[in-house]
């Protein structure tokens, strides 16, 4: 596998630790954000490349976090992470590459980072 760096962006430490666990199994480098904030300066220390979003968090959340990241002229993929019923919608509205609904499987999770990586 080539090596493909994933930021997880997510306030609950419970899910970042289990999702950097699952993508750290499959030879995945991941870097963790608690918040859009958090994840906004992650990337100007390395972009990472693709990032697994949650839209519900405080500070900076999954819409202001995408808007601000696409204002920097970044593109890098995004796949939304999230339990609501919307989550197709809120992963269009932010021009996401993917979604996956929590709670999700291993292989959900690591299909859709599959799926939104850049080809090599």
């Amino acid at each position: 596998m080539p090596d493909v760096r994933v930021l997880i962006v997510d306030d609950e430490p419970d899910i970042r630790a289990t999702v950097s666990a699952m993508l750290e199994i499959e030879g995945y480098r991941v870097e963790e954000a608690a918040n859009g904030a958090d994840a906004l300066r992650a990337i100007e220390r390395q972009m990472p490349d693709v990032i697994l979003l949650d839209m519900r968090m405080p500070v900076l959340d999954g819409w202001g976090f995408a808007h601000e990241l696409r204002e920097r002229g970044h593109r890098t993929p995004i796949v939304v992470m999230t339990a609501a019923r919307d989550a197709a919608r809120w992963a269009a509205d932010i021009s996401a590459s993917d979604f996956v609904a929590k709670p999700f499987g291993f292989d959900d999770l690591v299909s859709a980072v599959e799926r939104a990586r850049p080809a090599s």
